[in-house]
């Protein structure tokens, strides 16, 4: 919320996190950025698919998390009512297709962490914020989602990965300054 000018001068556009400075260059959007570390750093591992059918199949997956996801959960998390119904099963909707897209893989690449994983895993950060706001266990609806088998046990992940708790606390703080709600919940130590 407190932009600083470089921040500005990075991102005039949209002036949204994120933004990858490299070179003295501005890259913003999430997914352009994984791709643009995928492209630049190449003779590391992949995150995208070789193959080109896969590549494009990735980068719709990618695509459709980062429309459909955020969109619905920001409906769930951030309104009322009719609205925040709507979120909620909109939700329930999207993560019940990517289980099907999941199936018993491992990654949503196979045995191959990627670019999906990748799209999908800021969204588990929510998962408690989901459940106490919006009544909506991802566990129970979407224990594949949940569960995201070999995801968190990445130890890239694992570590980058920020506490529920104080994540829940920091979306309160932006739900009252931004919307002027307040998230009506407890934190448990349920996980």
């Amino acid at each position: 919320m407190n932009k600083s000018p470089l921040f500005l001068k990075m991102n005039p556009v949209n002036k949204q996190i994120p933004v990858l400075i490299h070179n003295g260059k501005p890259i913003c959007e999430s997914l352009i950025i994984v791709q643009y570390i995928d492209e630049v750093w190449k003779d590391q591992s992949s995150l995208l698919p070789c193959d080109l059918y896969k590549r494009a199949q990735a980068k719709f997956w990618a695509d459709y998390i980062d429309k459909k996801v955020f969109s619905n959960g920001r409906n769930l998390v951030f309104s009322k009512g009719e609205t925040q119904e709507a979120g909620k099963k909109g939700l329930i909707e999207c993560f019940k297709v990517l289980e099907t897209e999941l199936g018993e893989k491992t990654y949503f690449g196979g045995e191959t962490f990627g670019f999906v994983d990748i799209a999908l895993i800021p969204f588990y950060s929510w998962f408690y914020v989901y459940k106490t706001c919006g009544n909506l266990s991802i566990k129970e609806e979407c224990p594949k989602i949940r569960g995201a088998k070999g995801c968190m046990e990445k130890e890239s992940v694992s570590k980058s990965f920020p506490d529920q708790y104080k994540f829940f606390d920091f979306s309160n703080e932006m739900a009252k300054k931004k919307f002027g709600l307040f998230m009506n919940g407890t934190i448990t130590n349920e996980k």
